[in-house]
């Protein structure tokens, strides 16, 4: 599987486009945690899974996909991972599809 198909596949879920949404403003879709800043360190996976609303390893699984793919960057803060938004990665991929697609 290519680069491209493997982050097209990524985006093809509507709770991963929801977390990639979220995340862009993290302050507003998420409570304030007890450890790590929301916008320096991420959002810990615990309150993704609440907002989501479903099962933890499903959560997981998607939380998987979108760091694969190269959008999400994950930290460790003691025994939590927190997840933001890889903006860089982000844009370079949507500049490569745009190429891909014109």
């Amino acid at each position: 599987m290519s680069d491209h198909e493997k982050r097209l596949k990524a985006l093809a879920n509507a709770h991963r486009l929801q977390i990639l949404e979220w995340l862009k403003d993290p302050t507003s879709n998420f409570r304030r945690q007890v450890d790590g800043d929301l916008i320096d360190d991420g959002v810990c996976a615990l309150l993704i899974e609440e907002k989501l609303g479903l099962a933890q390893p499903t959560t997981a699984q998607h939380l998987k996909a979108l760091v694969d793919a190269g959008f999400l960057v994950p930290k460790r803060i003691k025994k939590w991972t927190f997840y933001k938004r890889d903006e860089a990665a982000l844009s370079r991929f949507m500049r490569s599809l745009a190429d891909t697609l014109q």
